[in-house]
């Protein structure tokens, strides 16, 4: 999601909803405790330069439970991250902390915001001899005699 759909959504909100991946709600007394920035320029394993720029949200929840973000305050507060940082309209990447710092994209449906789990990926398939996708195999290939015996020497 990029931010000015994040924005769009926020609009038509006042409270505000994120679910993690196994469909557990954040608490309620969550904190936006950054806005950034994040451009990334980089050389893949095949050699192309590439540069990514997202959006990242950090997600956290302490011991306030008093505390709650409404949705006109977070949308000033992209506002603010907007005027100061230049951001661009970019994706939107969530950190929030479970055993470790996760990272997730971000979707919008039932009336909250998603985060959905981020995969890595090989950006150099081609050169890297990585099939597009798996090879078929018939079963009744894998059912086939052998062509060599076992005194063949052969396997």
């Amino acid at each position: 999601m990029k931010i000015s759909e994040f924005k769009t959504k926020l609009a038509q909100m006042n409270e505000l909803h994120f679910i993690l991946p196994n469909g557990e709600a954040i608490p309620s007394h969550f904190h936006v405790t950054e806005i950034g920035a994040i451009e990334k320029h980089f050389i893949d394993c095949g050699g192309t330069i590439r540069k990514e720029s997202k959006v990242n949200f950090q997600l956290w929840t302490a011991e306030d439970v008093d505390h709650r973000l409404q949705a006109l305050k977070l949308r000033d507060i992209i506002s603010l991250s907007e005027e100061k940082l230049g951001l661009k309209d970019a994706e939107i990447e969530v950190e929030y902390q479970g055993d470790t710092i996760g990272k997730y994209d971000l979707r919008f449906s039932q009336g909250a915001f998603h985060l959905h789990n981020t995969q890595t990926d090989c950006l150099a398939k081609d050169n890297c001899g990585v099939p597009a996708s798996k090879p078929r195999i018939r079963l009744s290939e894998l059912n086939k005699p052998a062509t060599c015996s076992p005194s063949s020497n052969c396997c």
